[in-house]
């Protein structure tokens, strides 16, 4: 059974029967490297104890409601972390309604009552930094000591790095606002992405510059404004573009009242109309910035897309897989 974008209350979990799982547990914004370290290490053990795997995460945020003035800009929505979860393993993502009753369960009676009772916990996964209970009580030195008498045991996750840097979402976003998306993507073990419908433009790049792809993508974490390289993937057709995009408020054409738009130039033909794309963020090219005139910008435009293309080519040479059409995200595994 998968429960997905329908946050349970705890009272709600008795719907999913109590079979033995073997559990990992998070928030898991981004689903990225340290997530994924999370999740082979439950597909392993599940695997050889014959166990259901199965993501726990929490809906929303628990710092929204603990401490919303803290509470961070999600890197992926609901719908994509549980696809992603699913992507990377999961039989099952099950996704707890997060509330002022969640927040005031102290570690001994989410360990019993959610864990034990209700997920049939024999086995439980988490990273070293995990916390649980009110006021995060909870460690995985308590966890251990709590599962011994409820019948499962625990295993405990290092924190992964990449050349010094913390593996967390934290640090993906920081990245990310600085504009180095190349470093998210190592963090995140794929680019970072945007999704959202193609929406209506002012017209100003076809008629004066370029035209463009205006993307309406709903995120609360943008890449900085800047040029970057990017590839535009079209779900609808599983068609691959290569593209440079600009992020920003376009400052040649600023009139008074800007506005940040997501802006993307296809580096070759528009085999099918898209009506939603996944802009993929590869490379940082240059900072926005304003020209005298939209010829010069122009002429700005075409020397950003030549290192684009020089980029992509270097991709396809090494990685042709990344341009061909792929099975979408989510899509339930055989087997």
């Amino acid at each position: 059974m998968i429960v997905e974008e329908k946050p349970l209350a705890r009272e709600d979990l008795v719907r999913l029967g109590r079979k033995p799982r073997a559990l990992t547990i998070g928030n898991f914004d981004g689903v990225h490297c340290g997530h994924q370290a999370l999740l082979k290490a439950l597909a392993s053990y599940a695997g050889r104890a014959g166990l259901t795997r199965c993501a726990v995460t929490f809906h929303p945020h628990p710092a929204s409601i603990v401490a919303p003035e803290r509470a961070p800009r999600l890197l992926t929505s609901l719908q994509d972390r549980v696809a992603l979860l699913r992507h990377f393993g999961a039989d099952e993502v099950v996704v707890l309604r997060f509330d002022e009753s969640l927040a005031r369960m102290d570690a001994a009676s989410f360990a019993t009552e959610i864990l034990s009772k209700s997920l049939g916990a024999r086995h439980v996964v988490i990273g070293d930094n995990f916390r649980f209970g009110n006021r995060q009580a909870g460690t995985a030195t308590l966890l251990r000591e709590l599962g011994g008498p409820l019948n499962f045991s625990v295993d405990v996750v290092p924190l992964a790095h990449w050349r010094g840097l913390p593996v967390s979402s934290s640090e993906i976003r920081r990245l990310l606002l600085a504009g180095n998306v190349t470093g998210a993507a190592r963090l995140l073990g794929r680019p970072h992405a945007l999704k959202g419908p193609i929406v209506q433009g002012r017209g100003v790049g076809s008629k004066q510059t370029v035209p463009t792809l205006n993307l309406g993508a709903v995120a609360e974490v943008v890449p900085a404004n800047g040029v970057y390289v990017t590839r535009a993937y079209n779900a609808e057709h599983g068609i691959a573009y290569p593209s440079i995009t600009n992020v920003g408020v376009r400052p040649t054409f600023e009139d008074g009242h800007p506005e940040r738009s997501i802006e993307t130039f296809l580096l070759g033909p528009l085999l099918a109309e898209p009506v939603h794309i996944e802009l993929q963020f590869l490379h940082w090219i240059r900072a926005e910035r304003k020209f005298g005139s939209p010829d010069l910008l122009r002429a700005q435009i075409l020397r950003d897309a030549a290192r684009a293309q020089a980029f992509h080519r270097r991709i396809l040479k090494w990685h042709p897989e990344e341009y061909r059409p792929r099975e979408r995200m989510g899509r339930e595994r055989q087997g």
